[in-house]
């Protein structure tokens, strides 16, 4: 019975793990009225209490981010990268990580690997674009180079984080599949 108690336990963990799209906790992102009420190429406005147009000019790229996390929680992978697309910092390690998880969501493999390398160009630290860099890998069947990016993460001192959990999660459920 404890073992049953124990496993139910650590597979409800292990779910609320992979509900974190995008950042390095497993608390998904609220919606908000930009997934509620805006259409595509807006973001809410909490100012003028509107949908607007997405823009550096009008949003920072913090909220342009939390409101991309947030469209692609909700499966709005080509609204989610116009959103990224507004950014005024197209070098920020976030947002180029981002860009490679909306591109593996879309299927472009190679072009996430691209985002994934450039954001660990700027930070080799950054562990969650090692996690997706190595899920990618995972889905592409080179299980390898995925244990290679959770090594990468260990080593960096991200054994507790949430991007380690993940990716470690994703290689197991493929090695099951086995």
């Amino acid at each position: 019975m404890k073992a049953v108690i124990l496993a139910s336990t650590l597979a409800i963990g292990i779910s609320s793990v992979a509900l974190a799209v995008g950042s390095d906790t497993s608390a998904p992102p609220k919606p908000t009225s930009t997934t509620k009420e805006c259409m595509k190429g807006e973001v809410f406005d909490p100012k003028t209490k509107g949908c607007k147009k997405v823009s550096s000019k009008i949003f920072t790229d913090d909220q342009l981010y939390d409101a991309a996390r947030e469209i692609a929680y909700a499966g709005q992978y080509d609204r989610a990268l116009d959103v990224l697309n507004a950014a005024a910092n197209q070098n920020d390690t976030r947002m180029l990580n981002y860009k490679g998880f909306v591109h593996r969501k879309l299927g472009n493999i190679d072009l996430a690997m691209d985002y994934y390398k450039a954001a660990l160009a700027l930070d080799p630290d950054y562990i969650l674009a090692r996690s997706y860099m190595g899920q990618g890998f995972v889905s592409d069947g080179k299980m390898s180079a995925a244990r290679q990016q959770l090594f990468e993460i260990e080593k960096r001192g991200g054994r507790d984080s949430w991007a380690y959990a993940s990716l470690e999660q994703s290689i197991r459920r493929q090695a099951a599949v086995y």
